[in-house]
C-alpha cells in the first residue's frame, strides 16, 4: 500500500479531540491499544503481537475501509497535545445490516467523558455527512459502561446474539436516523 493512501486526514474536530484516518505509522499505537487489559476484557483479543501485524491489521482494517466506504475507526488524538488516546468510529460487518459504532480508549483517558464526544461526533457525522439510515452498536452484556454510553448515546437496544465476528453474546443495539 502506497504512502500516499495511508495519510492521516482529520474527519472530525470536538472542543477536546480530533478524529482522523488511520496510517501505518499509527501501528505501535494500535499494537498498544488491542493488547490494553480493559480492549482484551471487552473486546477480545485480536491476536495482534507485533508492530507488523498492528501494521497489517490497520492497512486491511480501518484503511481499507475508508478507502472503500467512506468511514472507518479512526485515532482520537487529545488537541490539547495532539497524543493518540484511542479509537472511535464505524465498521461495517458483514453479519450486521448497517455500520456498528465502536470506541477504546486508553485507561488514562476514561472517565472524563471523551468516550461520549467522540462517539458523539461520529453519530452526527453518520447522519449529517454520510447520511447513514441507521447505525447499531455492539455491546457484550457484562460491559455496564459501554451498555450506559450506548444508551446516553440514544442507541435502543433490539436484540440478543451471538455474532462470530467477535466470538461471544452481545447485545445489539441500533439508532435510527430517518
Amino acid at each position: 500500500m502506497s504512502g500516499a493512501a495511508t495519510e492521516p486526514m482529520t474527519v472530525i474536530e470536538t472542543p477536546r479531540l480530533r478524529l482522523r484516518t488511520a496510517s501505518v505509522d499509527d501501528a505501535a499505537f494500535f499494537l498498544g491499544l488491542v493488547n490494553e487489559p480493559t480492549w482484551l476484557a471487552t473486546i477480545g483479543d485480536r491476536q495482534i503481537h507485533t508492530v507488523d501485524a498492528a501494521r497489517a491489521a490497520l492497512e486491511t482494517g480501518p484503511i481499507a475501509q475508508q478507502q472503500e466506504l467512506g468511514y472507518s475507526f479512526y485515532i482520537v488524538e487529545h488537541r490539547a497535545d495532539n497524543v493518540a488516546i484511542g479509537m472511535c468510529g464505524l465498521i461495517k460487518r458483514a453479519t450486521m445490516p448497517g455500520p456498528d459504532i465502536g470506541y477504546a480508549l486508553l485507561p488514562a483517558y476514561c472517565g472524563q467523558g471523551l468516550a461520549w464526544e467522540a462517539a458523539a461526533s461520529v453519530l452526527r457525522h453518520a447522519r449529517d455527512v454520510l447520511c447513514l439510515p441507521a447505525v447499531y452498536g455492539l455491546v457484550s452484556p457484562q460491559n455496564q459502561p459501554s451498555i450506559n454510553l450506548i444508551n446516553k448515546l440514544g442507541l435502543r437496544f433490539e436484540r440478543f446474539s451471538r455474532q462470530p465476528i467477535v466470538g461471544k453474546d452481545i447485545n445489539i443495539y441500533r439508532k435510527s436516523f430517518s
